[in-house]
Parts: structure tokens; C-alpha cells; sequence
């Protein structure tokens, strides 16, 4: 049965719409903990758009689960993630100019840069997941870079237009999935999930974790923060 990693990065960007110091997303780490999650999951950008680098250090004190800090390769952010000892790191592409990640890491382009990072963090005891589209080169070349995880970019599969687009994107997450298996890494997904779409994601054999934020975060303006992660947990279930 998989497991829910709660992002807490739009907790922060709602801080951050005011300049203030609330809401806190330090506290909403502690909430989601207390109401199933298995991971806080946040991404430091490298434009501090929401995350800022307190943030990271608080959460990673506080919680009593485990951290993965979504990235991308630049080298302030590699500093702190190399200061901060997080339980994992999750590599992807990142743009200025996009309002959210808008694909996978591209692993067999960049793949003697990844591999060289990879081998930096596990020096340090971080294990590292790439973020990556769900296509068998891509899982290949993270294999031989050294990634302890993949997660599958699930937002194609989120963003289909009718049914026979979902299941088409659904079975192409269902083959990638059975790709990672055979090469022995960890599975993971995340993007665009929410409260309609999860649960065939979730039950794909084999899925160890689904990392969602947003579509969380905006259940939550209704239900409240723990309820919202509570009824993801058990749709997960």
C-alpha cells in the first residue's frame, strides 16, 4: 500500500501572496504529519517564490517523518540541502517563468551531471529521486545515474481531456511502473493528483509513494488542512 508525501508548498505561497509570516508551513508540516503523512515533501526554487530557506531547516527539526527536497541543480540550493541533511533529495527541471514543473528531468540528456550529483548526495547520506516522465530511457538512465527513486510525472494522466486519454495515460504510467520494478528502484508519482484521480495511481502494484500539494491545499480552504490530508490518505488507502 502506498504511502502520502504532503507538499506544503502552496501553504507557503499563500504566506508569501502577503509578505507576512503566516500561514505557516512549518506548522502545516506538523499537521500533515499528525494526520497520516509519511513525507513532507517541499520544493526550494531558486527563486524563493514560496519555500523559503527556513523553512527547509525548521521542517527538517521538527518533523518526526521523513523530508524530500524537490530541487533543482543550482548551487545555493545543493549548499543547503548538503547543510541540511534532508532523507532525500528529488531533482527536477526547473523554469523561472513556469507557475508549476511542466515536465520531467530529462536524465538522458543531462545524464554525466545527474550521475555526478547523485554520487555527491549519497556522500552525504541523502537519497536521491528524479523526477522524470514515465518513458523506459528516461528510467534507464536513471538507473545508471544512481537514483534510490523515481517519480513518475503523473501529470499527463492528471490533465487528460476525456476517458480514453486517462486510461491511455494510465496504462503508460502502468508499463513505466513495471520498467522501475525491473530495475530495482524505488516508485514513486506525483503531479496533478487529487481527490478524483489518485486512487488508480495508488493501486498500481508496486507504488511505494504519491506526492501531492496543491489539489490538497485547496480541500483544505473547505474541510480544514487535516482533514483534507486525512481524506487523501484513506482515498489512498
Amino acid at each position: 500500500m502506498p504511502t502520502l508525501g504532503v507538499n506544503v508548498d502552496h501553504i507557503a505561497t499563500i504566506r508569501e501572496a502577503r509578505g507576512i509570516k503566516e500561514p505557516d508551513p512549518v506548522y502545516a508540516a506538523l499537521i500533515a504529519e499528525d494526520a497520516g503523512a509519511s513525507c513532507i515533501t517541499v520544493h526550494l526554487r531558486e527563486d524563493r517564490r514560496h519555500i523559503q530557506d527556513r523553512d527547509v531547516k525548521l521542517i527538517n527539526q521538527v518533523i518526526k517523518t521523513r523530508l524530500n527536497l524537490e530541487m533543482g541543480l543550482f548551487e545555493d540550493v545543493v549548499d543547503i540541502a548538503l547543510e541540511v541533511k534532508p532523507f532525500s533529495v528529488c531533482l527536477v527541471p526547473e523554469k523561472r517563468k513556469e507557475l508549476t514543473t511542466e515536465g520531467g528531468l530529462d536524465v538522458c540528456k543531462y545524464f554525466e551531471d545527474i550521475k555526478k550529483y547523485v554520487e555527491i548526495f549519497h556522500k552525504n547520506n541523502i537519497n536521491v529521486s528524479l523526477f522524470i516522465d514515465p518513458e523506459f530511457e528516461q528510467i534507464k538512465a536513471s538507473s545508471h545515474a544512481g537514483a534510490d527513486y523515481v517519480e513518475l510525472h503523473t501529470g499527463k494522466y492528471a490533465d487528460a481531456k476525456n476517458q480514453k486519454e486517462t486510461l491511455t495515460e494510465l496504462e503508460r504510467i502502468r508499463k513505466a511502473s513495471q520498467y522501475v520494478l525491473n530495475f530495482g528502484i524505488g516508485l514513486n508519482a506525483g503531479h496533478g493528483l487529487n481527490y478524483r484521480n489518485v486512487q488508480p495511481v495508488a493501486g498500481i502494484r508496486g507504488m511505494n509513494e504519491l506526492n501531492i500539494g496543491h489539489s490538497i491545499v485547496a480541500r483544505a480552504v473547505f474541510v480544514g488542512f487535516k482533514n483534507a490530508v486525512m481524506e487523501m490518505v484513506d482515498l489512498i488507502k
